[in-house]
This record gives structure tokens, sequence and C-alpha cells, in this order.
């Protein structure tokens, strides 16, 4: 891959993330504060065991609160090693890059969690429409974070190799 093109398409892969781990935290921060302001009315009746997860889901099923949880977590590393992987692919050079690249696993490593749980929220039943948006969010932004990973990875291998002069 040239290096212009690497750089441009991991340049607006990355844009891209920013928002699509903007939405994954609006929508999992309000789920969270959902779940918390109704815990204590509905999690009041409940056996032992549903009561010791610090936060009940009126919504959704029982994979809804590690769906939250993770995905909450994925949304905010995405959102800032997506930030940092900005202005590291700006400056576009091997210490930088490396950075990028490692930081791009990582995150998409964490999205890959919250999409396996996503998805077994899918197949355990129903959920209401902003889980529903959550979850297809969540699998959109693991195929664009897999190619992220991937075009920042290629433009590490080119400009090793300028700089080593093999060109």
């Amino acid at each position: 891959m040239a290096s212009g093109a690497g750089k441009s398409a991991a340049f607006m892969l990355l844009v891209l993330n920013v928002f699509l781990y903007l939405i994954v935290i609006a929508i999992a921060a309000w789920a969270v504060n959902h779940g918390i302001e109704r815990s204590h009315e509905t999690a009041s009746v409940l056996s032992l065991p549903a009561r010791i997860f610090p936060i009940y889901y009126p919504f959704g099923n029982m994979a809804t609160g590690f769906v939250v949880i993770i995905s909450l977590i994925a949304g905010v590393v995405g959102f800032t090693t997506s930030i940092t992987g900005i202005i590291n692919v700006i400056q576009w050079n091997a210490p930088n890059l490396h950075a990028a690249a490692i930081s791009s696993l990582v995150s998409w490593l964490i999205t890959m969690l919250a999409m396996g749980l996503a998805c077994k929220e899918i197949d355990i039943g129903w959920t209401e429409s902003n889980l529903r948006t959550l979850e297809t969010i969540l699998i959109l932004v693991s195929g664009t974070q897999l190619f992220c990973t991937a075009a920042i990875y290629i433009g590490v291998d080119d400009v090793v190799v300028r700089e080593r002069g093999f060109n």
C-alpha cells in the first residue's frame, strides 16, 4: 500500500470510529443510568442471585448487564485510542505508528468482547430498540476497527521499510 493511501485510509477509519464509539458511549451510558435509577424499585422484589449484581436492568434479558458494562468500557477505550490514533497517524513515523497499532489492536479486542456479548444477547431473545441499536453499532464498529487496525499495521510495515532504505 502506498504511503499516502494508507495514511488517508487509516485517518478516515479513525475519524469514523470516533463517531461510532461516541454513539456506543451515549447508548451504554443511558442504559447504565436507566438501570441505576430503576434498580431500587425493581430489584427489591427479586430473589438473592439477581440482587447480587449492583445494577438490575428492567429491560432486555439476562445478558444485558454484561453487554452494557463491557460496551461502555469498549466505547471509552475505543474513543480515546481513536483520538490518540489520529494524532499518531498524522505524524506518520515508526514510533507513533507502533503506538497507534498496539492501541488499535487492544481497542479492537475489547470491542470484539463487547460484540460477542451483544451477539449472545441477540441469541437469547427480545431486547428493546435502544439495545438493538447498541448491538448493531457494536457489530459495525468491530468491523471498522478491524480494517483500521489492518491499515495501521500495513502503514507500519511501509514506514519501517522506507526508513531502513530497502525501498
